[in-house]
């Protein structure tokens, strides 16, 4: 097996970032210049995330049989063009096409990205899956402030979208060559079936990913919305929000390691989604607030972003740890966690255009609620489980590993 640095795996994630970024950042420009609605910028959300549903299976068995290196090497170019052509559609229509597009590349670059990650934790013995996503916030969030800066200096859109997709993708190119990563490999797991995780905890696991990221696609797609349409903002303020939910989420996960070493991977999860349910509040009272409005939504979102930073990183570590054997298994659990967040935007579009906007907020808080209450236990159970990262491990270390203790270097 040709092994692959976590350095370049650690840039594929943040080039990602920052091209997810530069539609998240752009979409309060192209709601508007389109002028969709909550209803038709739904339908581009779902369109986008059904998209994605039906890359990642095919994905995860062609990591099986190819190593995810090609696939990384494909997926990672064609989704700074889909970028392009979805931000700078002509019309509904158009929209819809680049931006199923889109959801498919980016689906299977996720698959790619998690299996190579996990990979690597499986090379060195310890997890790095907080500081790879970190640098996929950083990414974004530098993504994000560029837009915002650029908008707000009075760029013109279409050039900001093409000089940002166009260095995105030769950064691909740069970090993609060469790159042969195998499917994660580990010793047999045996002793019967309390040795393997059971179909029903990686499915919980699923939607446990699959809540936390319909949070975050709450912000990465409705942010700027909300702060537009309903607290009165400007489109280039709008753009500092999500700047606001991606600095906080960046922090929090380059923190990551340390709070689960304190805490252990099942407490940060359950602290994780309760911070997330406080930030949803300060933004369902926003629009009650008058002035204040703006600011409390800010809040929210800060703390929206802190909340939600560990949980994907601690499901997909310890989920990683216990399907060692084949990619297909671990983009079972990517395939229905990534569906919250290129699916469940489009649900609350769905669900403002039969209420309101504010109201339609309500749902990521009550999944966030979900998350607190759920994901610890789902995670523990996996965490628990035999054989995690290394041959020989001691049942006692098992959590110490999962929860990264002893740091984690990315090269």
């Amino acid at each position: 097996m040709e092994r692959t640095t976590g350095t370049a795996v650690a840039g594929l994630y943040a080039t990602t970032g920052a091209l997810t970024a530069l539609w998240g950042a752009t979409l309060p420009t192209t709601e508007a210049r389109l002028d969709l609605g909550p209803g038709r910028l739904g339908a581009v959300l779902l369109a986008a995330g059904a998209a994605a549903l039906i890359a990642m299976p095919a994905a995860g068995r062609g990591v099986d049989r190819w190593g995810a290196g090609p696939l990384l090497r494909c997926a990672a170019p064609g989704v700074a063009v889909a970028t392009v052509a979805a931000i700078l559609a002509p019309g509904f229509a158009a929209l819809i096409v680049a931006a199923a597009a889109l959801g498919f590349l980016m689906g299977q670059l996720n698959v790619a990205l998690t299996v190579a990650a996990a990979a690597v934790e499986a090379e060195r013995a310890r997890p790095i899956m907080s500081r790879v996503h970190g640098m996929w916030s950083l990414g974004a969030g530098c993504g994000a402030a560029t837009v915002a800066f650029s908008l707000h200096l009075g760029v013109a859109a279409p050039a900001l979208v093409v000089v940002q997709a166009g260095a995105s993708a030769g950064c691909f190119a740069v970090l993609a060559r060469g790159l042969a990563v195998d499917r994660p490999r580990g010793p047999a797991v045996t002793g019967g079936p309390a040795a393997a995780p059971r179909a029903g905890l990686l499915v919980l696991l699923g939607l446990v990913g699959a809540a936390v990221f319909l949070v975050e696609g709450a912000a990465t797609d409705w942010a700027g919305v909300h702060a537009v349409r309903v607290l009165g903002a400007d489109p280039a303020a709008a753009s500092f929000v999500y700047v606001a939910f991606l600095a906080a989420m960046t922090a929090a996960r380059f923190a990551g390691d340390a709070v689960r070493a304190r805490l252990g991977a099942a407490r940060t999860v359950r602290l994780a989604g309760l911070i997330a349910s406080v930030g949803y509040a300060f933004v369902l009272t926003a629009p009650v607030l008058g002035p204040a409005g703006f600011a409390a939504a800010l809040w929210g979102w800060l703390l929206t972003g802190a909340g939600t930073a560990l949980v994907w990183p601690v499901v997909s570590s310890v989920v990683a740890a216990a399907t060692r054997g084949t990619a297909s298994r671990l983009s079972v659990v990517s395939a229905v966690s990534y569906a919250g967040a290129l699916a469940g935007p489009a649900l609350i579009g769905y669900a403002a255009a039969a209420t309101s906007l504010p109201a339609a907020m309500a749902l990521p808080g009550v999944f966030a609620l979900a998350v607190t209450l759920v994901g610890p236990g789902a995670v523990g159970a996996a965490a628990a489980m035999p054989a995690l990262f290394a041959a020989g491990t001691r049942p006692g270390n098992r959590d110490e590993m999962v929860s990264g203790q002893g740091g984690s270097q990315l090269n």
